[in-house]
């Protein structure tokens, strides 16, 4: 007790006390330990609860304008905002701290601008003021952090605003200042590329100065101004024995002590210049020429033990490979980019095998050298290593080493996985259907992707496969055949193998009387694989079918395989039992047309697949104009119409070793002249024309292209989309009277429907273009049944060495006993003589037509045609 204390001292220590310790409020989290808050969180929802929270505290004191804690409030929202949470709210908090005076609270404020603004929100345009008072700013830290949030943020109207302020700092005397200008500049010219002209002129006086930083910033200026700009890089070529010249001195005596890294004198620059001579010496041979030694002495000198000499070399290689560099050089890239395959850093292995496979079109043969290495990357444990090194080998198959690089695939096919699987499995197919030594060898390798691939495959693969064995001798198919009877007798868990087992199934179906095996264990085995849960419907469709295909194939089976039928007329699939309903027609009702309707299925047509096609998947689009020119193969001709009856009709004709292999029908577009059907009679004895009226034909077509027709009818869509439809003739009343009997050519006589080719005496061709001459054939279409036929269409297809044009039918319904007549003028385009085996005339006929609501559609091959016809 003390007698100087009075009552209202008492009071007045009182509320001091619960003025500074009670209602003021305590400092808030510091960052550290809002991060070691966040750390121990074992939970997401406990993470979230500890942000939410923080989160509130930091909105309620942003609303306060007196206090004291905005900076560690504003770090603590960014370090929430890396994390992943929202924090838009403290965007207009960003713009009061960058506009405050004290420098502390200004570099918060623009490293929350550069974290929470862009040009897609509007907060960021208040910014520009502040930006352009503190480029003007005396302190040069300022003015620094000013232009890093700029060059960050800058939206094209913000750089037009302020591009006058850069443009007099980077010429600031300040070293500091000028090299971030300068950089600034380089993020306006991305985004603004014709403010690249005020800039043009300091840039080559920056390449004299000594500052390292500055010289990294100007050349990064440059090469982007050069990348934006053709002709802005045909001014900075003046430039090229500078960089020689600096590059060459950084190689042997060093820029400076301070900027060694790793023993490396300045990588940093190094790969700038390296870069920016990729660029200015692409596709230019003599600029290239300059810059070769020092290329060379780069790739020979740079220490390879660290990273930085590493990266050093990687610019290196890509530089050479996209300039016009000797070949020399190209394969010492290439040795490079094989050291690189052999280092233990599986980094430095994977940049290896991407840039191979971006650059191998450069330099196979180099790359070749490195087969077995790239080879052995397919077993890394990496598997993006394997997938690089698997795109590679493609690329490198030839039929030199098919074999030992298939065998390896194989290998890695075995071990990756179930995506990799489809994608590897369909390459291997490809590559040995291009480059495949034997028949034998490449039903093995597919017997081998089918088993090792399993389920796993793609449908191109089970395609390929049947494609192969229909084409295939009769003792290969008989090898095959039993190879895949033994795969699927003697392995287990077929049901992850059910691509093997259609194939397998269908081999058995179309060849099972050449195979060595007991048929009442074929069919039992059969049996169970119908009745196997696990197996697809899709492969049990396959297995029904080559059940009854077994029929005709194998003698003293057919009333098991009729059992086994039957049983599946009431499965639960509706397929399956279609399928069962239909073939036990076949074994009661319609015995007689068993055999016929399960015969072999005749030969598929192969995919055509060439070597370019092939490596087409893995080459790079980045080559010289020259090599683009080189490269380029003859000009072919647009697809036209004719090509899409091919794909329709597919190709009959063997090839005559002049590539005439292919159908031409050319029915194009016709001049505004229509043509009149030829006046034509008939008599007893056959079809006559009165060539007198011939000369109506248009003789402006020549053999250098197709002969023109009309546009088609109106009416019949189907010819409009192929482009088939004759003009829009006017038929003439037929005539009486004949001049000459013309020869007749049964073409199709069945199901009461008859055609027939008359064809035409050639006329004399003229001394100036021999070849234009068109030959006529006239087609006559009966109907001998006792329905009208509606919607008729006649197609037909020569080889590419005639032209043809169909005119228009007389009508497209025939009426019970009704005729259509229908023209086709042909003309060969290159002389007989010319191909060697004067081969004649040959031509394959389509025709559809609907009867009674039925379509119906036939394809038959034309042939016998008169010795002397068109030759």
């Amino acid at each position: 007790y003390s007698p100087g204390l009075t009552i209202n001292n008492i009071k007045q220590v009182i509320n001091e006390t619960i003025e500074t310790n009670i209602l003021r409020k305590p400092a808030p989290t510091r960052l550290r330990e809002l991060i070691r808050q966040i750390r121990a969180c074992r939970t997401a929802a406990e993470e979230r609860a500890v942000v939410n929270t923080e989160c509130a505290y930091i909105r309620s004191t942003f609303r306060e304008t007196d206090c004291i804690w905005k900076c560690r409030n504003m770090a603590k929202l960014l370090y929430i905002h890396m994390l992943g949470y929202p924090a838009h709210f403290g965007q207009v908090e960003c713009l009061k701290l960058a506009a405050s005076a004290k420098y502390t609270d200004k570099r918060i404020g623009y490293l929350g601008a550069m974290l929470l603004l862009d040009e897609r929100t509007d907060v960021h345009v208040l910014l520009t003021n502040c930006l352009k008072n503190d480029l003007n700013s005396p302190t040069q830290f300022v003015v620094g952090t000013a232009l890093c949030t700029l060059a960050a943020i800058a939206s094209p109207e913000m750089a037009r605003d302020l591009c006058n302020d850069v443009e007099r700092l980077i010429v600031s005397t300040n070293a500091f200042l000028r090299k971030k200008a300068i950089l600034c500049a380089f993020r306006f010219v991305r985004r603004v590329p014709e403010l690249m002209e005020d800039y043009l002129p300091k840039c080559e006086v920056f390449l004299a100065d000594k500052n390292h930083g500055i010289l990294i910033a100007t050349i990064t200026l440059i090469t982007e101004m050069c990348e934006q700009s053709v002709p802005v890089l045909r001014y900075f070529k003046s430039i090229i024995p500078t960089l020689v010249r600096m590059l060459k001195s950084l190689t042997v005596t060093g820029y400076s002590p301070e900027h060694l890294v790793s023993g490396v004198s300045d990588p940093f620059l190094q790969v700038k210049i390296l870069r920016l001579l990729r660029v200015l010496g692409h596709g230019d041979a003599t600029q290239s020429e300059i810059m070769n030694d020092v290329l060379a002495q780069v790739a020979t000198s740079t220490e390879t033990s660290k990273n930085a000499g590493n990266a050093i070399l990687y610019e290196t290689v890509l530089t050479i490979m996209n300039v016009e560099s000797e070949n020399s050089l190209r394969v010492l890239a290439v040795n490079i980019l094989g050291r690189f395959l052999l280092n233990n850093d599986k980094n430095i292995r994977f940049i290896g095998l991407l840039t191979l496979v971006k650059t191998v079109h450069k330099d196979m043969t180099a790359v070749q050298r490195h087969r077995i290495t790239i080879l052995e990357c397919l077993s890394d444990g990496d598997p993006s290593i394997q997938r690089c090194a698997m795109e590679l080998s493609f690329t490198l198959i030839n039929t030199q080493n098919i074999e030992m690089v298939v065998r390896e695939l194989l290998r890695y096919l075995e071990s990756t996985d179930a995506e990799m699987k489809a994608l590897c499995s369909s390459k291997i197919v490809l590559a040995a259907e291009t480059y495949s030594p034997s028949i034998r060898w490449h039903l093995d390798v597919l017997l081998k992707i089918l088993t090792i691939a399993g389920n796993n495959i793609r449908d191109d693969v089970i395609s390929s496969t049947i494609q192969l064995i229909s084409n295939s001798p009769q003792h290969e198919q008989r090898f095959i055949t039993d190879k895949m009877w033994e795969a699927i007798m003697n392995m287990n868990q077929l049901e992850n193998r059910q691509p093997l087992v259609q194939v397998a199934v269908w081999t058995i179906g179309e060849y099972g009387e050449a195979g060595g095996f007991d048929e009442f264990e074929l069919i039992e085995h059969y049996r169970q694989l119908l009745w196997a849960p696990q197996l697809s419907i899709t492969t049990k469709q396959y297995i029904l079918v080559s059940l009854a295909k077994i029929s005709v194939r194998i003698n003293g089976c057919t009333p098991e395989i009729q059992n086994i039928i039957n049983a599946f007329r009431v499965h639960m699939n509706i397929d399956l039992q279609q399928r069962a309903n239909e073939f036990s027609q076949l074994f009661t009702n319609y015995k007689h047309l068993r055999t016929s309707l399960l015969e072999k299925m005749p030969k598929l047509k192969l995919s055509e697949l060439t070597s370019s096609e092939y490596n087409a998947d893995f080459a790079s689009g980045e080559s010289s104009e020259v090599e683009q020119q080189q490269d380029e193969p003859p000009s072919v001709p647009e697809p036209s119409n004719q090509d899409i009856l091919l794909d329709l009709l597919g190709d009959c004709f063997n090839s005559d070793g002049n590539g005439n292999n292919a159908l031409a029908i050319v029915p194009v577009a016709q001049p505004a002249a229509a043509q009149s059907y030829l006046p034509t009679s008939f008599h007893q004895t056959g079809l006559s024309t009165n060539y007198n009226q011939s000369t109506s034909y248009n003789n402006n077509n020549n053999n250098n292209g197709p002969l023109a027709t009309p546009p088609p009818p109106p009416t019949d869509s189907f010819m409009d989309l192929l482009g088939l439809a004759a003009p829009n003739q006017t038929h003439q009343t037929i005539d009486n009277t004949s001049t000459a009997t013309i020869p007749a050519i049964e073409v199709y006589h069945k199901d009461d429907i008859h055609i027939r080719f008359f064809i035409h005496p050639q006329q004399p061709a003229s001394q100036e273009a021999p070849s234009s001459t068109p030959a006529r054939i006239t087609v006559q279409t009966t109907n001998g049944s006792q329905a009208t036929i509606e919607k008729f269409l006649f197609q037909a297809a020569v080889p590419k060495a005639f032209v043809l044009t169909l005119r228009e039918p007389s009508s497209t319904v025939m009426p019970p006993g009704g005729t259509i007549m229908q023209d086709l003028l042909i003309v060969r385009q290159t002389p007989a003589a010319s191909q060697g085996t004067g081969a004649g005339l040959r031509m394959k006929v389509r025709f559809s037509y609907e009867v009674e609501n039925y379509s119906m559609m036939e394809q038959i091959d034309v042939n016998e045609f008169p010795s002397g016809f068109l030759r």
